[in-house]
């Protein structure tokens, strides 16, 4: 049975939901900064979207193969295995799910007593002087570009002819973790712009300013990634 378009754009945004609430979340109220001993640091920040992704898969990859990141969605159009109109729903409701929980993470932190957002807040990506490590905007790029790349690359294998889509959600999960594990320090970890684009929206400055790096260099990565897949695919 075909299902409706509306059914995948509801999907979808949900998937995107619990991706930036998760992670974002597990960032801003449990993360490094969060006081005391209970904080779960970089390694904690990095399973909670890891986990996002591969729970997200099994719960609505059969309904709309569980996008939930416009770069995912734009390579899925480059290598044809999605359509433009469906290409369109799926970014906006995306971009809707990421806003709202944002939006949602922004009103339980104002309940904690004392907290300001400063700047980069709600997990919002970032580079240079005064985020994380303090990357230049070419590193910052780069690691972006190619992390995506690498992300979609296991997407179309796991997804693929020759992959094993029992599993395909771990796989993906995974590399997902391995992704932040390795990119935290440099931007905080997108791969994805509408994760980037919620916390940005509500955080202001800084990373508003940079928002741009992380809707293009995600988006160059995963259209590359494309690319290569379809040519390997037809060798």
């Amino acid at each position: 049975m075909e299902i409706k378009s509306s059914t995948r754009y509801f999907a979808e945004m949900i998937g995107t939901f619990a991706l930036v609430f998760f992670g974002c979340g597990a960032a801003v109220v449990s993360g490094v900064s969060a006081s005391g001993p209970a904080g779960i640091g970089l390694l904690g920040i990095a399973f909670a979207f890891g986990l996002a992704v591969l729970v997200m898969c099994y719960a609505i990859g059969g309904i709309s193969g569980c996008h939930i990141n416009p770069a995912i969605t734009l390579a899925m159009l480059t290598a044809g295995k999605i359509k433009a109109a469906d290409a369109l729903g799926y970014i906006i409701a995306q971009c809707v799910g990421a806003i709202v929980a944002a939006w949602v993470l922004w009103t339980i932190q104002k309940g904690l007593p004392g907290w300001q957002a400063g700047e980069w807040a709600l997990g919002s990506n970032g580079w240079g002087e005064g985020y994380g490590a303090g990357y230049n905007t070419a590193s910052a790029f780069i690691a972006e570009a190619v992390l995506t790349f690498l992300f979609l690359f296991v997407i179309f294998g796991a997804t693929g002819k020759w992959g094993n889509g029992t599993t395909a959600g771990v796989a993906i999960g995974l590399t997902l973790t391995c992704i932040h594990l390795f990119c935290i320090p440099i931007t905080g970890t997108s791969v994805n712009p509408a994760r980037s684009l919620g916390p940005a929206i509500f955080a202001g400055g800084a990373a508003l300013s940079q928002l741009w790096l992380f809707i293009v260099a995600p988006i160059v990565g995963g259209i590359a990634a494309a690319l290569v897949w379809r040519a390997m695919d037809k060798s």
